[in-house]
């Protein structure tokens, strides 16, 4: 058991995520990382950069509400069904404190797992594991209507808990 009870996701979810990561080209380009999965949860980094910076020296608000968001999408997948995709239809943030060098880690939990929503909010703390920024993000989920998509952490993680106890009732989240 990981974080608050959860459930750890094993190391290939863990791979896999940060596989996917490494398609996303803004990801690449800001230098998120992947560094922690548990179902309902992820926890992403990033090392603080000259061009994460805005004019007064900070990191930039929008490269942190990236960073929260992304935490927030890799977390709901872990607990959405298989076939679905998720995508940000709200984001709020509000900005605690400024982050000016060191790393930053974005934790992203699942409040609410819906059929058609997934609410999830994010906490970003700085190198001081200091809460600099506090994320509420609410994604759209809709079954995925492409077969050349592969499938996501989520679908793994149901292959896992169907393996681990197949006489157990799978249930959607409604």
């Amino acid at each position: 058991m990981g974080k608050a009870g959860k459930r750890e996701l094993g190391k290939e979810h863990l791979e896999f995520a940060q596989s996917r990561m490494k398609l996303s080209k803004f990801s690449v380009l800001v230098g998120f990382e992947v560094e922690h999965l548990y179902e309902g949860g992820a926890i992403l980094r990033m090392k603080v950069q000259d061009h994460h910076r805005q004019i007064h020296s900070v990191v930039h608000g929008g490269v942190i509400a990236a960073l929260a968001d992304t935490a927030a999408a890799i977390a709901a997948y872990t607990v959405s069904p298989p076939g679905v995709e998720l995508v940000t239809i709200e984001l709020k943030i509000n900005y605690l404190l400024p982050i000016v060098e060191g790393t930053v880690e974005a934790e992203g939990k699942v409040l609410r797992a819906g059929r058609n929503f997934v609410v999830v909010e994010c906490d970003v703390r700085n190198d001081e594991a200091q809460l600099a920024a506090k994320a509420l993000m609410t994604f759209g989920a809709a079954m995925n209507r492409s077969p050349e998509t592969g499938a996501g952490i989520h679908q793994r993680a149901h292959v896992d808990r169907a393996r681990a106890n197949p006489k157990a009732r799978t249930r959607t989240p409604s």
